[in-house]
């Protein structure tokens, strides 16, 4: 196995891009993510340990926020009195005050998820160590994380400085989430800490023990417990430090502290090289399955890895009350919200390789039905309507106003009114779950219910209009024009959500009656209610040109004003940050793929290939990509219309989002829908993978011209299967 194209790595300190790098390198385990801060800590970084499903509604703040949990990483050391740190000034990046940095160099491992770093460093005295730091998430114990330090002494005999501890004192960007009284514990080898969250009231306990150094533990200002030791180094002498870490909340146990501090005894027992064993061992059950094999483009075989790893950690293991957020557990960004992005990209390719996973992301989606009928009562519909942003509780979270523009004004956020689709999405997610796993008991217990009661929301949505029906002030994918009537994507979907529906129920009929049964009862699926569901799918309104012979995103759209989107390249932001928002709303620059969305849900049901050309060459030239969501989908569509050069165009961007910061905000998290995308885009696109009419497995490869093949599994109703999809011009045998 090649090692390069397993293996992400940062050579030489880059300042200036730190905290991109803290996102990129995020280890994780499904429980919790921890960004790749350095343990000494640098000026400007953005340390965070988030925790699935620890949010908390702080005073003052519009919405909850995911919280930034205690940082578990701090180990500071002394070398002859000098203390070891980088600095970000670009004239000083090799010279920390009475110190100098000789050498540096980060990685990676996506295969283990082992995160590695190098240092040579010189102290004031002269004396040169090398330090080589390694940590992960333990993905056997979710609640294990393991540091390892080798201190090697280069030259010279120094004394050596460490302290190891915890840190209480965090924060989401200022905003406080934790009460001031925290409970600081240091004794004998442990240290930990207990912290309450101000509103919610979830309590987090961590501990931690060192090995290697005898340590004397101490206790400053109530928030770090430290831990420190000395010791002095003959030459060319080498000492290894080891640092556990226990972590678990008041959603886990009773007692998260007492548990803690019991775990990390438990895991220093164990030891550094066993806990690494387990762990490596885990991550190759995962990959045997999750791996996808690019043959011919290694810079997009390493991409790809990438983008697996960052769903693959981020993807709750143990709990079905919890989901993937648009940031995954790396970073800030909106707020470790809950959006469509997990179940139309982020589940998918889960449900192929990983359908336990998917599974717990679906029943997320189940165990908040409450909060969807609450909102849907709230708004004078029956059924169950999502919340456009999802946290624990299940309620609207989406805020109403922006933060602060450069002006002073905000702008008024229209999602978590009017983006409603995202309860057909989900209930597109369950079909799919079962159409690929054949998951009955999930169906009948679970998915039946999401699918059905959001199709009764819409049977209460919809609206009677000129002998048709038809759907007012909504937002589909393209969130840059808002509050309009019968968008395309939304109708066409409602469409599909119905027939989907009563196809479900024919099915329950005949194959579980009890559970039919019980839904209608609970559900009030009447003959009345269904009749007007047959009703909506014969005349919903479904915005089409004939003359053009293309689906028109909605009403009056060629109406606006014509911007071509391509010719405002290069550009480092988005055509409506250039045009601003007053001007791009009245324009037909697209944010993101709509009517292309469309192509690559429904695929064929869309239209002719007539048809579907049209519409992509029309549309287009019109996106302007603004999400991070939209290049994966072209690719995946162009594909399938044969156009590769465009398919490659689209894939090479959108694999490469976040390791080449294209939307420039990957400090604030990875995007966790681009990363799913990308691999759709593969299999569904340049792969053709597909079930025919009978149920079968097919695949029709269209790959770029230069890709020799791609090999990858997917699980089908409980059985694993291995396809080989080659290109026949390259295919040719292996010397």
């Amino acid at each position: 196995m090649s090692r390069r194209l397993w293996t992400l790595i940062e050579r030489g300190f880059q300042p200036g891009k730190q905290r991109h790098y803290e996102t990129l390198f995020t280890i994780g385990n499904g429980y919790f993510g921890t960004r790749a801060s350095f343990e000494e800590g640098l000026e400007g970084d953005s340390p965070a340990t988030l925790i699935h499903g620890i949010y908390n509604h702080a005073t003052g703040t519009l919405v909850p926020d995911l919280v930034v949990a205690p940082n578990w990483l701090p180990i500071n050391l002394t070398i002859d009195g000098t203390p070891f740190q980088l600095i970000t000034k670009t004239n000083d990046i090799m010279r920390p005050p009475q110190g100098y940095v000789l050498g540096y160099e980060r990685s990676l491992a996506l295969d283990t998820g082992v995160l590695h770093r190098e240092v040579l460093f010189r102290a004031a005295s002269g004396a040169i160590v090398r330090l080589i730091f390694e940590r992960f998430a333990s993905l056997h114990n979710p609640h294990i994380a393991a540091q390892r330090l080798r201190i090697i002494a280069v030259d010279g005999s120094p004394q050596i400085g460490v302290e190891a501890a915890l840190h209480g004192d965090v924060s989401n960007h200022g905003v406080a989430h934790w009460l001031p009284e925290m409970t600081a514990y240091a004794e004998g080898d442990q240290i930990g800490l207990e912290a309450k969250t101000s509103q919610s009231g979830y309590v987090v306990g961590m501990a931690s023990m060192v090995c290697g150094v005898n340590t004397t533990p101490s206790e400053s200002s109530g928030m770090r417990p430290t831990l420190r030791a000395a010791f002095k180094l003959a030459a060319d002498e080498e000492r290894t430090i080891e640092k556990f870490t226990a972590i678990f909340t008041s959603r886990d146990v009773t007692e998260p502290l007492e548990t803690a501090l019991d775990a990390v005894t438990t895991a220093q027992q164990r030891g550094y090289d066993s806990l690494l064993t387990d762990h490596q061992a885990e991550w190759a059950k995962y990959w045997a399955t999750s791996d996808i094999v690019i043959e011919g483009d290694d810079e997009c075989q390493l991409a790809l890895r990438f983008a697996t790893y960052h769903v693959l950690i981020a993807a709750p293991r143990h709990d079905e009350n919890v989901s993937i957020g648009a940031k995954t557990l790396s970073g800030l960004g909106y707020k470790g919200h809950v959006f469509w992005d997990t179940e139309l990209f982020t589940l998918p390719p889960l449900t192929f390789t990983q359908p336990t996973l998917a599974r717990n992301l679906l029943m997320y989606r189940y165990h908040r039905l409450a909060g969807a009928r609450k909102k849907a009562r709230e708004n004078g519909y029956e059924g169950a309507l999502f919340p456009w942003e999802s946290t624990d509780t299940g309620d609207e979270t989406t805020p109403k106003w922006s933060d602060p523009q450069p002006d002073g004004s905000r702008i008024r956020i229209w999602t978590g009114d009017s983006e409603q689709h995202i309860s057909t999405d989900i209930a597109y997610a369950v079909w799919h779950y079962w159409q690929w796993t054949h998951d009955h008991t999930f169906l009948t217990r679970y998915g039946a219910e999401l699918i059905l009661d959001t199709a009764v929301f819409w049977g209460s949505r919809v609206e009677a209009k000129n002998g048709r029906f038809e759907i007012s002030q909504q937002i589909g994918p393209d969130e840059y024009h808002e509050n309009i009537d019968n968008s395309v994507f939304t109708n066409r979907m409602v469409v599909w959500h119905l027939e989907t529906a009563l196809r479900l129920l024919d099915w329950l009929a005949v194959n579980a009656s009890g559970d039919y049964a019980r839904l209608v009862a609970s559900l009030g699926l009447t003959d009345v209610r269904l009749a007007h569901w047959h009703d909506i799918i014969a005349r919903m309104y479904i915005p089409f040109d004939d003359a053009r012979q293309i689906h028109v995103q909605f009403p009056g759209f060629f109406d606006m004003e014509y911007v071509p989107v391509p010719n405002y390249t290069p550009r480092t932001t988005s055509v409506q940050a250039i045009l601003g928002h007053v001007r791009s709303i009245q324009t037909q620059v697209i944010k993101q793929a709509d009517v292309v969305m469309l192509m690559a849900l429904l695929g064929d049901a869309v239209g002719s290939r007539e048809v579907m050309l049209n519409n992509w060459h029309t549309y287009y030239p019109r996106t302007d990509h603004g999400s991070s969501l939209s290049p994966a989908v072209h690719a995946w569509v162009a594909a399938r219309l044969g156009l590769i050069d465009d398919a490659y165009d689209m894939f090479y961007h959108a694999v490469h989002i976040d390791l080449q910061d294209n939307k420039g905000n990957v400090h604030d998290g990875m995007h966790a829908a681009a990363c799913g995308g990308v691999l759709q885009a593969l299999l569904f696109g340049f792969c053709g993978l597909s079930l025919d009419d009978d149920g079968r497995l097919t695949i029709d490869p269209q790959l770029p011209e230069h890709w020799r093949r791609v090999k990858f599994n997917v699980y089908y109703r409980g059985e694993l299967h291995t396809f080989d999809a080659r290109n026949p011009v390259l295919d040719t045998p292996i010397a």
